[in-house]
């Protein structure tokens, strides 16, 4: 289930048309897939159907720009509430008898339904390596790729001149960097249906929210902190520099990445051959926001902290869980660094 995002609360504008016309979308999305799932369910019966800155500082709401050095609040104390559509997936002991009743109350966040993703697709090179492929996953309603609205206005990142970066810890064209410990990503691409081949030339675009869970050019207007586009060597390899995310209420901490064919190609979301996210490792989350500068999220994280129960990677699975988790090297006062092998079946 792909209902992401409920991060949307962290400082967001609710006159947003971006974030509504995601989750109405994904919802749609969701709902199909359940009807699927029932009717496969069904078995023999047989039934199938298919902004200019004044300055820059890190403020008690957030990294950003202007006299106040301010940005915009975290999530309301205590979290997210109920409501959405009553939240997520049948009451304990599944729903009582009878038939049609009346509307239901608000509901809480509970766990999602734990759909299956499908098959997982993998492919081996002539070493014996194996590269599995990603599933696709929602780009969330804080990408800058075009493909929404931030404040009345579409948001694409992608066509800026200064985009193409490998240090993401700064807004483009500017010096002073965001808080957080030092994460360097390493990510290789695969082509899952050519043994595994590696995808020279084509351009990846990464985004995530900062230490305390909010996202540049939405939650905090006129930055474009943690957010950069890399072309793949040779070897099918893009590196960044950036930090290690925040956790916020409603998901898993994560990183948001979409790939396309080229750089000539890398103009807005819809154009991507992959938008999927990578999962950082529960150990590393639980060591890092013991630190200060993570206080938000050290809140929260017991709350977020279990994987499977996410609303984007919950319906993955085990083993596709596992090559969608980063593995990550390092401590805590030195820096991070996180590898991925990502798999596109081309």
């Amino acid at each position: 289930m792909r209902i992401d995002e409920f991060p949307a609360l962290v400082g967001h504008d609710d006159a947003d048309e971006g974030l509504a016309q995601d989750l109405a979308a994904m919802e749609r999305q969701a709902a199909s897939r359940r009807r699927f799932l029932s009717l496969g369910a069904l078995g023999g019966a047989g039934l199938l159907a298919g902004c200019a800155s004044t300055g820059q500082g890190y403020g008690q709401g957030g990294y950003g720009s202007g006299a106040s050095g301010g940005g915009f609040g975290g999530p309301p104390p205590g979290g997210m509430g109920g409501g959405m559509g009553g939240g997520f997936g049948p009451p304990p002991g599944g729903r009582p008898p009878g038939g049609p009743g009346g509307p239901g109350g608000p509901g809480g966040t509970g766990m999602p339904p734990q759909l299956n993703n499908g098959p997982v697709l993998t492919g081996m090179d002539a070493q014996g390596r194996v590269c599995t492929a990603y599933t696709t996953e929602t780009n969330g309603p804080f990408p800058a790729d075009g493909t929404n609205q931030s404040r009345g206005a579409t948001s694409n990142i992608l066509q800026e001149s200064g985009i193409e970066r490998s240090d993401i810890r700064s807004s483009i064209g500017a010096d002073a960097l965001v808080p957080g410990v030092p994460l360097t990503l390493d990510l290789t691409l695969f082509d899952v249906n050519a043994s595994c081949a590696p995808l020279a030339g084509y351009a990846v675009y990464v985004w995530h929210c900062g230490v305390d869970g909010q996202y540049s050019l939405y939650n905090v207007p006129g930055e474009t902190w943690l957010r950069g586009l890399q072309v793949a060597d040779e070897a099918g390899r893009v590196r960044f520099t950036t930090v290690f995310p925040g956790c916020y209420m409603g998901r898993y901490p994560h990183i948001h990445f979409e790939v396309f064919s080229s750089h000539e190609n890398a103009t807005g979301g819809r154009f991507a051959r992959l938008v999927s996210q990578l999962a950082l490792p529960t150990a590393i989350c639980s060591d890092v926001y013991a630190l200060p500068s993570y206080a938000q999220s050290k809140r929260l994280w017991p709350q977020m902290g279990v994987i499977d129960r996410d609303m984007v990677f919950g319906d993955n699975g085990p083993e596709r869980i596992a090559a969608m988790t980063l593995d990550v090297t390092g401590n805590r006062d030195a820096g991070y660094t996180g590898h991925a092998t990502v798999g596109i079946a081309l």
